[in-house]
């Protein structure tokens, strides 16, 4: 199997300008090929996992990444998927942001003896003449056709900036610029990137006289065809110190039923063969899959020993003897408003507390716990799949446990 059938099987690929092209590019590793990542935190998070992964696939079948560092698109703001406009960052937060992703990508990416590269846009950019810019890169794009693209139509109600609509300019001249001085001939990105990486190619054939691939990512969507990646408490960062290994652990082994196996497939670097035997797991055996799931990522982002510590220590909560010892709260379908039930609801019918403003007080004090990851927000809600398999486990203080199911 080839590298490319390999991420076809693997569910990796949406669209594609040259699939016999990109192919050739990649199975060969002839592949000089970037992805960007725009620093609007000082964290990646699982959003920029998938990416990661793909970066690191095709750099072990020997192309060469190219890591882009959004310092000045970070400066504009990406309208795309978006109904307001980005936060605007000082270029000392943008610079901050950018160190801390290096740091992380290092992780997944070899930059070694020139076998990777990391580079920033804001090198490029901020440098730039307005007049030549109109002049050399405006010329080449149809305001009709921007605006025809989803990533705009869906800003238009609420009031698309000009700041934000010379986005599209920006990241099609970074290829550009990407193309002429690092050979790059290849962009990733993901699905909702395809009218800006369009861009990029028609930039390049129409002031070159080249052609230049793009291909885009699947998004990382659940079974409601929400983005994966956000809990209760917000983004699952890949910083330690924002979540922990076992809260990464944690919510990787409690992800739904119906998606444990397609992100096994699209996330993992385990065989395909291996995998294709799981696909007619169920019941309990679909838990072991979740294990697995969540150990191999858990192992990719910090390590194997963290990896080991975080699944002994969510083994340690549904142990036999920890079971056993743990009291049980039943709820039933009645207690569950349209497919939620609130944290104080939750915490008051477990028995954990014995009214809701007990309740309100252990969540604003930080006491409070699902899973192993702390809810601090008093409205939050937790989703009837969760509930699935084992239950939960829901923690008050240090030492008060129960265990949570639905029946």
């Amino acid at each position: 199997m080839t590298l490319y059938e390999e991420l076809q099987a693997r569910g990796l690929i949406a669209q594609v300008t040259d699939e016999e092209l990109i192919a050739d590019l990649i199975n060969n590793g002839k592949a000089t090929f970037y992805i960007g990542f725009d620093p609007t935190a000082d964290s990646l998070h699982v959003g920029h996992f998938m990416a990661l992964c793909l970066m690191k696939r095709l750099q072990m079948a020997g192309n060469k990444p190219i890591a882009l560092i959004g310092g000045g698109t970070a400066m504009i703001g990406d309208p795309s998927g978006r109904s307001d406009m980005r936060q605007m960052m000082t270029p000392e937060q943008i610079q901050h942001n950018c160190d801390c992703f290096k740091e992380q990508m290092s992780k997944f990416i070899d930059f070694s003896e020139g076998k990777a590269l990391m580079v920033n846009n804001a090198d490029w950019l901020m440098d730039l003449n307005y007049i030549e810019v109109l002049r050399e890169v405006g010329a080449h794009f149809s305001v009709n056709r921007m605006l025809s693209h989803e990533c705009y139509k869906q800003r238009m109600e609420r009031g698309l900036t000009f700041l934000e609509f010379n986005y599209m300019i920006m990241q099609s001249y970074d290829f550009y610029e990407l193309f002429q001085n690092y050979g790059c001939n290849l962009q990733f990105g993901g699905d909702d990137q395809w009218a800006n990486m369009l861009g990029g190619t028609e930039l390049i054939r129409r002031k070159l006289g080249k052609d230049a691939s793009a291909m885009t990512i699947t998004l990382l969507l659940n079974s409601e065809g929400k983005k994966m990646g956000k809990t209760q408490s917000g983004a699952v960062w890949l910083d330690p110190n924002k979540t922990s290994p076992f809260d990464f652990y944690q919510y990787w082994r409690n992800v739904a039923d119906a998606d444990v196996l397609k992100c096994i497939r699209m996330l993992t670097f385990l065989p395909l063969e291996q995998i294709d035997e799981m696909d007619s797991w169920e019941g309990s055996q679909l838990n072991k899959a979740k294990e697995i799931l969540a150990f191999e990522l858990t192992k990719l982002v910090h390590g194997e020993e963290e990896a080991v510590r975080a699944q002994e220590s969510a083994r340690a909560l549904f142990s036999q003897g920890n079971a056993a010892d743990m009291p049980t709260a039943e709820l039933t379908e009645e207690d569950l408003t349209e497919g939620t039930i609130d944290i104080l609801t939750l915490l008051a019918k477990s028995g954990l507390v014995s009214s809701k403003s007990e309740a309100r007080r252990a969540v604003q004090q930080g006491g409070v716990a699902v899973d192993g990851e702390k809810v601090t927000d008093i409205y939050a809600t937790i989703e009837k799949d969760k509930f699935a398999g084992e239950g939960i486990v829901l923690k008050k203080g240090k030492k008060n446990f129960r265990k949570v199911v639905v029946k």
